[in-house]
């Protein structure tokens, strides 16, 4: 007595790729429709741009906070009423001032303000704050 027909058996070992071709269809029509044809069969003579040198990148200075609160600018250590003048000084010839305050982690953090403070008298407008990428702490929970 058979329990299961051929027919049955026949009909599960067959793959149905209709929905595959659907899909392979649709993939192709969106890469036709993106992909932007290169055209170049008409010779024509452009117009040529007139050479303009790049404008050079602004220099960047460095303010750093030291652990012990002395103020170092590009190196050279100042006072804050030193670094205020300096800082004047290095906007009239660059007007575009870009400075860096790059503030120890241990630093007071009074001190990092009063160079922002100080800077933001001197009416300089790009100041960043220099920071290292952070790294995993590790609690001892593990």
């Amino acid at each position: 007595m058979k329990k299961c027909s051929a027919s049955h058996h026949h009909a599960l070992a067959e793959l149905n790729i209709t929905p595959l071709l659907d899909l392979a269809f649709v993939l192709l029509v969106i890469f036709i429709i993106t992909t932007t044809p290169v055209v170049n069969d008409l010779e024509i003579s452009l117009p040529e741009a007139a050479k303009r040198p790049k404008e050079p990148k602004s220099k960047v200075h460095y303010v750093t906070v030291g652990n012990n609160g002395t103020i170092y600018l590009d190196r050279g250590p100042v006072d804050l009423s030193s670094l205020q003048a300096q800082v004047a000084a290095l906007r009239v010839d660059d007007p575009d001032l870009n400075i860096v305050i790059r503030g120890a982690a241990r630093a007071k953090y009074q001190n990092i303000v009063g160079v922002m403070d100080m800077l933001q008298q001197a009416n300089v407008g790009k100041v960043n704050l220099a920071t290292e990428a952070f790294a995993e702490v590790k609690t001892g929970k593990e």
